[in-house]
């Protein structure tokens, strides 16, 4: 059998084939961004400085390995006014949050209603020609 498949081989390709995934998700552009923990907030401004320090060295990696020996070194109480700043980010995006999804669910809602206003429309509309051909 020359370049022919063996029934053995086609039975091993059946528990070899590849699942196909599902499409992601499309994000909504509109719904809020997650609030930085307090390690990024403390980036923030520590980027800044290195930037300034170093201005030689252009790398993500160094940057972030700087950064993160200098907040594992520090202790508690300086890190304290990253985690409350951090901590006032969340509440506000938490509020962003209910105001999307009240938005969300509001929009849902007005859809249904209005289509059931337009069905109760249709309705009265063929219930007055009715009552016009009675007269």
């Amino acid at each position: 059998m020359k370049g022919g498949r063996s029934k053995a081989g086609s039975k091993n390709d059946d528990k070899l084939s590849v699942k196909q995934k599902k499409g992601k998700k499309v994000k909504d552009p509109n719904k809020p961004k997650r609030p930085p923990s307090a390690f990024f907030v403390f980036m923030e401004g520590f980027r800044k400085q290195f930037k300034e320090k170093n201005p030689a060295v252009k790398g993500v990696a160094a940057m972030g390995k700087a950064g993160g020996d200098a907040w594992r070194s520090m202790s508690d109480e300086d890190k304290a006014q990253y985690v409350t700043v951090a901590e006032q980010r969340k509440k506000e995006y938490e509020k962003k949050l209910k105001a999307y999804d009240n938005k969300q669910s509001g929009e849902i809602e007005e859809e249904e209603s209005d289509k059931s206003k337009s069905e109760v429309n249709d309705e009265d509309e063929e219930g007055s020609d009715e009552e016009e051909d009675d007269d």
